[in-house]
């Protein structure tokens, strides 16, 4: 633990910012899972519906700098086009 007061601010800091980030990345797992499942059961307009939502989990979570701003458009792409797959 540190011993000066700017480090010990510091790592306040670093633990209110750790618990929510793991609510967001917790957030972000579940959605991408909902949409992989509606996939799986091939239930287009389900599929549809959760696409949307995890997109915007996905890129609120970029904005809050929780992942790369890249890889939450890479994650929402392949989604993407899982579920126009099984919209053919």
């Amino acid at each position: 633990m540190a011993n000066h007061k700017s480090a010990m601010k510091r790592h306040r800091q670093s633990l209110k910012r750790r618990a929510r980030n793991r609510v967001s990345k917790t957030r972000i797992k579940n959605t991408v899972k909902a949409v992989r499942l509606a996939i799986e059961e091939k239930d287009t307009t389900k599929a549809q519906e959760l696409l949307k939502e995890a997109s915007s989990v996905l890129d609120k979570a970029a904005r809050k700098n929780v992942i790369h701003s890249r890889q939450a458009q890479r994650r929402i792409a392949r989604l993407q086009t899982a579920v126009n797959k099984i919209a053919e």
